[in-house]
């Protein structure tokens, strides 16, 4: 059974259309308008092993912070379409990742509670005209509609680029952890019966 999703958002602010596969090759074709934006989202899907077809246009003429929160809102609408009920899949994943001067921390659980704990130097610098703040707001976005219990800590870094690739690609890797499906999981990996 394939894990994909479709999803298509249409607001005043923003137009997106995404495929999003959790069982896949890391594939990536991805058009939002926000040149940097486009590079971490190639890293997630390289570093996850996730396909992900994304096309986005937003308001960029007012600024990056629509696009980049919705689609974050998307993704994680289509990642919880994607996983379904959550039969056999692992759960948890977690990841410390370097990335030369920088080293995230990241765990999560797809517990379908959405929180987001996050922890990133105050004073990181953009990266070029893409403000390193908007990391958070994708990452709250993602979790409130992906359902997930997330914690991302910058323990280290000096370059706004570095830290934000060490985010994504470690957030990336968690979440393959994550939803695998392990053979030994037998329905839903909770005592609850339901997640």
């Amino acid at each position: 059974m394939s894990r994909e999703a479709k999803v298509d958002r249409k607001t005043n602010e923003t137009d997106i259309r995404l495929r999003f596969n959790v069982d896949g090759t890391g594939q990536s074709n991805i058009k939002t308008g926000i040149g940097f934006f486009d590079h971490m989202l190639v890293l997630f899907a390289k570093h996850g092993l996730f396909d992900l077809d994304l096309e986005a246009k937003g308001d960029l003429e007012v600024d990056a912070h629509h696009t980049v929160e919705d689609v974050g809102l998307a993704l994680g609408q289509a990642l919880r379409e994607a996983i379904g009920d959550k039969q056999g899949m692992s759960r948890y994943g977690w990841c410390l990742l370097p990335m030369d001067d920088a080293l995230a921390r990241i765990a999560l659980d797809c517990s379908g509670r959405p929180y987001l704990a996050y922890e990133a130097p105050e004073e990181a610098g953009p990266i070029g005209d893409f403000p390193f703040q908007l990391i958070e707001e994708f990452l709250r976005a993602f979790c409130v509609q992906g359902g997930l219990n997330l914690h991302v800590a910058l323990l280290d870094g000096r370059d706004s680029h570095h830290m934000a690739e060490a985010v994504f690609k470690g957030l990336a890797r968690a979440l393959d952890q994550a939803t695998r499906v392990d053979p030994r999981v037998q329905g839903v990996p909770s005592t609850k019966g339901s997640l």
